[in-house]
């Protein structure tokens, strides 16, 4: 197969799936290996950036997607009548946090952790498809496990994640300290 011909082949595949597709899955369907296909995906992203076209290639993981630029998101709004984008409250924020760094998790240890119902919360997460149930714990009640989704990783830019940031155990206690001398300014 040419070179234009795998390129292409790869960047049709990407446009018709829609959704993220596995690099091993389209490597197998092309009869490349993973490290081709790879190399090849990564020449697109990079032609994509250099064209100033309206759509990238996104690598997910171990999958790979073609998706809008965020720069064209006003005028596919402006077509489309949605709204811009899902409003997250800091209730959102620390609840999706939570689910990211200690996944998989289950509302229990949501709550343990808030300190506070996180129904409503978790509900609106998973309508913006930021989380979706992982499976069932084993154990009594058999409660449900959450995680995060593809459409999380594309919203915050990273691959997988490996790549949120680490916060070290002296960042922490800086953070504590911070804290304890803003409530007593308060006071």
């Amino acid at each position: 197969m040419a070179e234009n011909n795998k390129k292409a082949s790869i960047e049709g595949i990407l446009f018709t799936m829609g959704d993220a597709v596995e690099v091993e899955a389209i490597a197998t369907a092309l009869e490349l290996t993973t490290d081709e296909v790879n190399e090849i995906a990564e020449e697109l992203m990079r032609e994509c950036e250099e064209d100033s076209r309206g759509i990238m290639i996104q690598r997910v993981g171990t999958k790979l997607q073609m998706c809008t630029k965020a720069s064209c998101y006003e005028d596919l709004i402006k077509l489309c009548h949605v709204p811009k984008k899902h409003a997250l409250t800091d209730v959102m924020l620390e609840t999706l946090a939570i689910v990211a760094y200690k996944q998989p998790v289950t509302r229990a240890d949501i709550e343990a952790i808030r300190g506070v119902n996180s129904d409503f919360t978790i509900n609106k997460l998973m309508e913006y498809h930021l989380i979706c149930e992982l499976g069932r714990l084993e154990a009594p009640g058999r409660p449900i496990l959450f995680g995060t989704t593809d459409d999380f990783l594309r919203s915050f830019g990273v691959s997988s994640i490996d790549e949120l940031p680490y916060i070290s155990k002296e960042m922490v206690e800086e953070f504590k300290q911070e804290a304890e001398e803003e409530a007593e300014i308060g006071v």
